[in-house]
């Protein structure tokens, strides 16, 4: 565990129970949604691949415009 997180974690265990089953709770869902996304991410590569060479091919027949 880093440095950051025990202060964090010391941090928390001084909160209400109530309070800390709040964090706790933020934490996890936070993680969950990390995890999503990670997986997700993962499994779309073919698609984004796929995707850049769409987005390639236009810009050099002439379809794209400057941002």
């Amino acid at each position: 565990m880093t440095h950051l997180l025990e202060k964090a974690m010391s941090e928390i265990a001084k909160l209400p129970p109530s309070d800390q089953d709040v964090l706790a709770t933020i934490l996890l869902e936070e993680i969950a949604s990390e995890q999503r996304w990670s997986e997700s991410f993962a499994k779309s590569q073919d698609k984004l691949a796929m995707l850049a060479e769409e987005a390639l091919a236009e810009h050099r027949a002439g379809r794209s415009k400057p941002l």
